[in-house]
């Protein structure tokens, strides 16, 4: 007659999964689970078996990690290559182990990754041009907010001091010395137009920095380089500031009617409202 298993406790299961999950990502050998992992405290032969799966989990984790971090960040890719990029997956996924079980937050933390990465300084671009990946990844999916446009005439009504003008969700700005948008653009356009990298070649001949304006109109993410003084507005808005302080910010040459017009006919304005 064949025995029962005694069952694992819930304070056990959780160590010996913990344990599991330390050897993968650190690339221990399997031997550190024996008598965590029923087999490896077996034969020789059920020991081998043991090994085989952990190499099957460990292979399969790298690759789920490479298809999702592809799939979110396709202008790195592109930039660095699926050689490059595989094994920048696999270092990653050990030194940034996933904490949820939606692997599209798998590369939340991969910029500052590739930024502190030894191997990619001679790509200094590179972790800017990976957070314009993410932040355009994290505006498709950002919640929906119906227009309400009609709010707008409380800019005739009120003091700017005492509006707030609130911006599509999603809605990230990203300040880089670096030209990202030219640099994205480049690698999103399609591959019959004529020499798609001349504007990248005369940015970085130039020394020239750019600032990204990520939004989302209807589902798709829109990618912008906006004007120094929208980029000032754009900046303040986002931080909270009242309709007044922001537009205070970019100088007296900036043009506030020019701005509302296209953020209004863009989808990148949704409403203003009153200071509570």
């Amino acid at each position: 007659m064949s025995s029962v298993p005694e069952p694992i406790s819930g304070s056990k299961e959780l160590q010996r999964q913990q344990m599991l999950l330390s050897t993968l990502v650190n690339e221990k050998s399997p031997d550190a689970l024996s008598g965590w992992v029923t087999p490896l405290g077996g034969s020789n032969g059920s020991q081998r078996a043991s090994l085989r799966a952990w190499q099957v989990y460990l292979a399969n984790a790298h690759a789920s990690s490479e298809r999702a971090l592809a799939a979110t960040f396709p202008t790195v890719l592109r930039l660095v290559g699926d050689e490059s990029f595989a094994n920048m997956a696999r270092a990653y996924w050990h030194a940034q182990p996933p904490s949820r079980g939606d692997l599209a937050w798998l590369g939340e933390a991969l910029p500052g990754f590739i930024e502190g990465s030894k191997q990619l300084e001679s790509e200094p671009y590179l972790a800017d041009a990976a957070r314009l990946d993410w932040a355009v990844s994290r505006c498709e999916v950002a919640f929906d907010a119906e227009p309400d446009l009609a709010t707008l005439t409380l800019l005739g009504e009120h003091d700017p001091a005492q509006l707030r003008l609130h911006l599509a969700p999603g809605t990230v700005l990203i300040d880089s010395p670096h030209p990202i948008v030219s640099i994205w653009r480049a690698h999103h356009r399609p591959s019959d137009q004529d020499d798609p990298f001349a504007a990248v070649r005369a940015a970085f001949a130039s020394g020239q920095g750019e600032s990204a304006l990520v939004w989302r109109q209807g589902w798709r993410a829109q990618v912008q380089n906006p004007s120094p003084g929208d980029a000032v507005f754009l900046s303040a808005l986002l931080a909270g500031a009242t309709l007044g302080s922001a537009m205070a910010e970019p100088g007296a040459d900036w043009n506030f009617e020019s701005w509302l017009l296209m953020a209004a006919s863009s989808g990148l304005l949704v409403r203003a409202s009153r200071v509570d």
